[in-house]
């Protein structure tokens, strides 16, 4: 999806943000593809290392081991996050703060509360 998202009554909103004529609008995101193989690929890691962890319970691995496992993911995790994180403020918030719409600023601060948690 491009930049904006153009719907069939021709109203174009920023950051894919779309009108359902429901009472919740859908938003979709528009990464680069560098930056969505990119996320796809480390997530993909993690997912792996996800499996692995759940081997190492299922062998009865030394909890320390396991907990160093777990750090890791959860590392790699938050690279993901933050990687999200900063092409959302410089696509979707920017775009949706230049169409006026500055709630956005209160939902990124919910979104960042959560993952400071």
């Amino acid at each position: 999806m491009g930049a904006d998202a153009v719907q069939a009554d021709g109203n174009v909103h920023a950051c894919g943000h779309t009108d359902t004529g429901e009472e919740t609008a859908v938003r979709r995101s528009h990464h680069s593809p560098e930056l969505k193989n990119s996320m796809i690929s480390r997530l993909n890691r993690i997912e792996g290392q996800i499996r692995g962890i759940k081997g190492l319970i299922e062998k009865d691995t030394y909890c320390d081991d396991v907990l160093n496992q777990i750090a890791a993911v959860q590392s790699a995790l938050n690279g993901v996050g933050k990687l999200l994180l900063e092409g959302h403020m410089k696509s979707c918030v920017i775009e949706r703060i230049q169409a006026g719409e500055d709630e956005v600023i209160d939902e990124l601060l919910v979104t960042v509360k959560k993952l400071m948690k």
